[in-house]
């Protein structure tokens, strides 16, 4: 059973997501992903991954984003929702 929570986050606001991928992803790429900021992240011999961080509007532009990280072929390692932006 799903129970409505009021202290849960919901998905009818626009929110800060930090999502990281394994591996490189360029900057050009920032457009195609919902204009988020693209960091790449790596310790000394280990393999990179790319930090995105950015405000996306709704599920939907979220799955997009995840999406086109699918297509990429990239390794999903997590999507965090930072901060829930109100209007």
């Amino acid at each position: 059973m799903i129970e409505d929570n009021k202290n849960s986050l919901g998905f009818k606001n626009p929110a800060i997501y930090r999502i990281v991928a394994k591996g490189k992803i360029g900057k050009a790429w920032s457009v195609k992903l919902s204009d988020m900021q693209i960091t790449i992240e790596k310790q000394q011999g280990e393999e990179a991954y790319t930090s995105l961080i950015g405000k996306i509007n709704d599920q939907t532009a979220l799955s997009s984003v995840l999406l086109t990280l699918y297509e990429m072929q990239m390794t999903v390692i997590s999507v965090k929702m930072l901060s829930e932006i109100e209007e």
